[in-house]
């Protein structure tokens, strides 16, 4: 037993020795647990309840140069339901301020819009899987995990509180597709400028997106679209109102009610996003609307027949209970509508009690 102990601790204090000699990077990390009830009443069926447990757990790593710039990255062991490691990419920040992501960067119109208020908790109902209406502002958020964004430092270009990003992905290994789509290459900027009028900070943001399919048949690129979103912050209240509009690739589409297709067109693309949050003490209060609409077609085609619309208005109210504990009541009225006539199994209303941990 003693000649066990003894080489325990002899591995533990060269592994200590290893360690401090290779000076590992700086780490930390974070995440949370949400735990609750869900009910759900749709226009075809009776009310139903279901438990929903979500967690997360993220690790981020950082280390600065002798230079100055700091070089980091991370991972999630878990991201909600999803519990499949997700490393993260290289982001190297500069001594100006400015920084580059690097692999798995996303886009530079979702990085730079104006964050809209919107109800908290899982409240909902999922849409028809023929639905292609949008649900946000950011629908055609796509790009390759080969590319980059680069961020510009505050008050770019001498311009007090201004920002501005440019992103682009490569992906020309693709393989061409007939009747399924995915991202071929993306470019995208994006800007974001805060102001103050009087006791009011206003927040205007936004961007635009251009990205090619590897579908031969696809009649438009995978994303041709426009963002704006602007929120105003005066005290204990915020609100704000975004705007999206373009045309799309939709991937693992159904056309129509019953005509099944890997992927589909959309057109005359719209959605508006507005919310409203008040924060009092412990407690905050939160509003938000989504309407949209678009009209998917076979690949190839011409925009045709009536547009598929989703609508949800949706309230919540959370109190943090202690610290890192937050209490929350979630309320939402949803109606969708495919090619033009209702959809009873994916309309009606749902509403959510629970808590999230943090640490």
């Amino acid at each position: 037993m003693k000649k066990e102990l003894l080489v325990a601790t002899a591995l533990v204090g060269s592994m200590g020795m290893v360690a401090n000699s290779a000076q590992a990077a700086s780490a930390t990390f974070s995440g949370h647990t949400r735990a609750g009830v869900k009910g759900s009443d749709t226009d075809s069926a009776a009310d139903s309840y279901s438990a929903t447990q979500l967690s997360s757990f993220s690790v981020s790593i950082s280390e600065t140069t002798d230079s100055g710039i700091k070089i980091s990255t991370g991972f999630d062991l878990t991201d909600e339901s999803d519990g499949a490691t997700d490393p993260s990419g290289l982001t190297l920040t500069f001594t100006d301020g400015s920084k580059l992501d690097l692999i798995e960067a996303g886009n530079a119109i979702g990085t730079h819009i104006a964050s809209v208020p919107s109800a908290s908790g899982e409240q909902g109902i999922s849409a028809a899987t023929h639905n292609s209406a949008p649900t946000g502002i950011t629908y055609s958020n796509a790009s390759d995990k080969v590319g980059f964004e680069w961020h510009s430092a505050a008050d770019a270009f001498g311009v007090d509180g201004l920002k501005a990003g440019l992103s682009a992905s490569i992906n020309d290994d693709a393989s061409s597709t007939t009747s399924t789509s995915q991202v071929e290459n993306s470019f995208s900027v994006g800007v974001n400028y805060v102001t103050t009028a009087g006791d009011t900070t206003v927040t205007v943001g936004g961007g635009y997106i251009a990205a090619s399919d590897t579908s031969i048949s696809a009649a438009k690129d995978k994303a041709a679209s426009t963002a704006v979103s602007l929120t105003a912050a005066t005290g204990d209240l915020t609100v704000g109102v975004g705007f999206g509009t373009g045309d799309f690739v939709r991937s693992g589409a159904i056309t129509g009610s019953t005509a099944a297709a890997n992927a589909a067109d959309v057109d005359d693309v719209s959605v508006l996003t507005a919310g409203a949050k008040y924060v009092s003490g412990d407690i905050t209060f939160a509003v938000g609307i989504v309407d949209g609409e678009g009209t998917d077609t076979a690949l190839g085609s011409a925009a045709s027949g009536s547009a598929d619309t989703y609508n949800k208005t949706a309230a919540s109210v959370d109190y943090v209970v202690a610290p890192g504990v937050t209490a929350t009541f979630g309320y939402a009225d949803i109606d969708t509508e495919d090619e033009g006539g209702a959809t009873a199994a994916n309309s009606g209303t749902s509403c959510y009690v629970g808590a999230t941990v943090s640490f």
